[in-house]
């Protein structure tokens, strides 16, 4: 049988923009994790499908000698089941979870939009909240975009 949390504690476990909408104040600003120097929410996990292991190598190896994403992990042989032009779909692709920088995100996606082969490709991102910080740190050293480089497929 579940705990039931006291009615104050329950409230702890609301996102925080939850709590700003119940109060009628606007949310907050994410601040730095307890003087570590990241930003809730600064450093992003995206996922992106591929119909193969070749092509997400591809992709993955792309993303991160342009400085898009410090590292992308590939998880083979996930099973896909979607609709696509009206008939239900099944296959076998490989999951691409890369990290980057937050505001990287809509580079990451012109990018990968650029040289996918699917129609429409799958590309979504998550903010991390939280983490070990030296590898949240690490992840947004490494993506560092000078302004004068360009990102080109």
């Amino acid at each position: 049988m579940p705990v039931l949390l006291p009615g104050a504690s329950r409230l702890l476990l609301l996102p925080r923009a939850l709590l700003s909408m119940a109060s009628g104040s606007p949310p907050s600003q994410p601040s730095q994790a307890s003087g570590s120097g990241y930003v809730p929410g600064s450093v992003s996990a995206a996922f992106v499908t591929c119909p193969n292991e070749k092509v997400a190598k591809e992709i993955a190896r792309a993303v991160v000698e342009k400085h898009l994403a410090a590292c992308v992990n590939l998880i083979p042989k996930i099973t896909s089941i979607y609709e696509w032009k009206g008939k239900i779909e099944e296959d076998s692709e490989v999951l691409m979870m890369i990290k980057t920088q937050s505001s990287l995100v809509p580079a990451l996606t012109d990018f990968v939009r650029s040289v996918h082969p699917y129609e429409v490709a799958e590309v979504i991102a998550l903010p991390v909240e939280q983490g070990n910080i030296p590898y949240l740190n690490w992840v947004r050293q490494v993506t560092v975009i000078s302004d004068s480089s360009t990102v080109q497929p």
